[in-house]
C-alpha cells in the first residue's frame, strides 16, 4: 500500500494543471490516467486545433457563464486567461486570437498544447501513471489521519489529498465516462443530473434535412416551448389584460408568446440530421435538459439586423419593382435560395406565385417568417457528440475558494466533473484549467 500526499484522478485539462501545480509546490504527487496517454479531449477539441481560451478578462469569462459564473471568481483570480496564455507560451507554443475572440495555438495543432502541458508536468516532478484505471474511492483512517483509499487496477493507494478531475460524460471515447460522479455520490455528494451540452440538434422534418450544407453566418436562435407561456404573457394573464377580457387570456393569445428557454446569436449550419454551428450548440443544453424535446421549436431570426417595419418596406419595394419575379426569387436577395424556398413555404406562398400577385397580408406573413423561421426539434446527438457536460457535482458542496469538498476534508474537484458549463469559444477549457490550478494551489 502506497501513501501519497496528493493523488489526482484524470489526466485532462484540469488534471494536468492540478498535478503540475501541486508538484511544483513540493507535494509528492501522483496523476492517474486510465487511458494510455493523457489529454485525449485536448487533442480532439476545436477540430484538433484546441480552442484554449477566449480573449476576455476574468470578469468577461465570469459573465459568459451567467448564473454559474460567480463560482469561478477565485479560480480565475488564481489563473486568469492572460496567465493561462503566458503559461502555454512559456513552453514555446505561440498563440493567436481569431476574429471571434477564440484563442488557438498559432500552429493550429492541439498536439502542441498537450506537449506544452506534459512538458510542464514532467518538469514539476509529478509522477504520471497512465493506463491505470481507478476502481473505487473510499474514506479510510491511517494512523489517526482521515485519508482516502484509492483502489486501482494495479494497486491500493492512500491519498492525504485527492483531486477528482475525471471530466463529465461527453466524448466517452476520450475516457470521460462519468466514473467520478459515482465516486462523488458514494462519498455523499449531490449530483445534478448530467446532460449533453454544446451538442448538435436533431430535427425530424425532411425539409430541414434537405437544407444540408447551408450555413447562415449570423442568426438569432431561440428554443421555444409553446406549451409554456412567456413571463410577459403570464403577467398579462394575472393582470387580466389579455385579449380574452377580464380574468384571463384566450388560448390563442397564450400560444403567440411561448416561453423562451435559451437564446444565442451566431452562425447556424444545416446538416443531414438537423442543425449545428455555434448558435445551435450554445442553446442545446436547454433541449437535452427538457423532458419532452419534441415539443420544442428552434425559432430563428434570419435577418437579426433588420427591423420588421424596415424589412416589410424593403420587401414591398422589391415586389413592386420586380412584379413578374417569383416570390422565392425575390427572397433569394436576402438569403440562400433553398432557405428562401423554405421561408416562402412556411409563409404559405406557393413557389409559382409572382411578386405582383401577393397581397399585403401575405407579404407580412413572409416578413414574419424571416424574423421567426421555425425548425422542429427531435432532440440532440447525445453525449457521443457533445463537447461538454452540463450537470455534475453540485457547486454548493464545493468551496469555490479552494475547490475542496464541503463534505469530505481532503477531497477536491476541478474541471467538467463540477456542475458548471459555458458557451462555445474556449470558456469551458478556461474553467477547467483555472479550477485545476486552484485545486493544485490548495492541496
Amino acid at each position: 500500500m502506497e501513501t501519497w500526499e496528493v493523488v489526482i484522478v484524470g489526466g485532462g485539462a484540469a488534471g494536468l494543471l492540478a498535478a503540475s501545480r501541486a508538484a511544483e509546490r513540493g507535494r509528492r504527487t501522483l496523476l492517474l490516467e486510465k487511458k494510455k496517454r493523457p489529454g485525449a479531449k485536448i487533442l480532439m477539441s476545436g477540430g484538433t486545433r484546441c480552442n484554449i481560451t477566449h480573449a476576455l478578462d476574468a470578469q468577461g469569462i465570469v459573465a459568459e457563464f451567467a448564473n454559474q459564473g460567480s463560482f469561478l471568481y477565485s479560480a480565475l483570480a488564481a489563473l486568469s486567461p492572460e496567465a493561462l496564455i503566458d503559461l502555454i507560451e512559456a513552453e514555446g507554443v505561440e498563440t493567436k486570437i481569431e476574429p471571434t475572440g477564440k484563442i488557438f495555438p498559432a500552429s493550429d495543432r492541439a498536439d502542441d498544447v498537450l506537449a506544452a502541458l506534459l512538458a510542464r508536468l514532467k518538469r514539476s516532478g509529478c509522477t504520471l501513471a497512465s493506463d491505470e484505471e481507478v476502481q473505487s474511492i473510499e474514506r479510510d483512517e491511517d494512523r489517526g489521519r482521515d485519508v482516502l483509499r484509492v483502489e486501482t487496477s494495479q494497486r491500493t493507494l492512500l491519498a492525504e489529498k485527492l483531486i477528482l478531475t475525471t471530466g463529465g460524460q461527453s466524448y466517452p471515447s476520450s475516457g470521460s465516462t462519468g466514473d467520478g460522479y459515482r465516486w462523488a455520490a458514494e462519498l455523499g455528494h449531490t449530483i445534478v443530473p448530467p446532460r449533453p451540452a454544446l451538442v448538435p440538434i436533431t430535427s425530424p422534418a425532411r425539409w430541414v434535412l434537405d437544407l444540408q450544407g447551408i450555413t447562415l453566418p449570423d442568426v438569432i436562435v431561440r428554443v421555444l416551448d409553446s406549451n409554456l407561456p412567456s413571463p410577459a404573457t403570464m403577467s398579462r394573464l394575472s393582470s387580466g389584460r389579455g385579449t380574452g377580457g377580464e380574468g384571463g387570456l384566450q388560448s390563442s393569445a397564450v400560444s403567440t408568446a411561448p416561453l423562451c428557454l435559451a437564446e444565442r446569436r451566431g452562425s447556424l449550419l444545416f446538416t443531414h440530421f438537423g442543425v449545428s454551428g455555434p448558435a445551435a450548440l450554445d442553446v442545446s443544453r436547454a433541449i437535452s435538459g427538457h423532458p419532452k424535446p419534441s415539443r420544442l421549436v428552434l425559432s430563428c431570426d434570419l435577418l437579426p439586423d433588420e427591423r420588421p417595419q424596415a424589412l416589410e418596406a424593403s420587401f414591398q419595394e422589391a415586389c413592386r419593382t420586380a412584379g413578374r419575379r417569383l416570390i422565392p426569387s425575390i427572397l433569394a436577395g436576402y438569403l440562400p435560395q433553398r432557405i428562401a424556398d423554405a421561408v416562402a413555404a412556411q409563409a404559405g406562398i406557393e413557389t409559382h406565385r409572382r411578386a405582383a400577385e401577393v397581397t399585403r397580408k401575405e407579404r407580412q406573413n413572409v416578413v414574419a417568417r424571416l424574423k421567426q423561421f421555425d425548425i422542429p426539434i427531435g432532440g440532440t446527438l447525445g453525449f457521443n457528440k457533445a463537447e461538454v457536460t452540463a450537470g455534475g457535482v453540485s457547486r454548493e458542496q464545493i468551496d469555490s475558494h479552494t475547490m475542496q469538498s464541503r463534505l469530505i476534508p481532503g477531497l477536491f474537484f476541478a474541471g467538467e466533473i463540477i456542475d458548471i458549463d459555458g458557451p462555445i469559444g474556449g470558456y469551458n477549457f478556461q474553467a477547467a484549467f483555472s479550477t485545476g490550478w486552484l485545486a493544485g494551489e490548495s492541496v
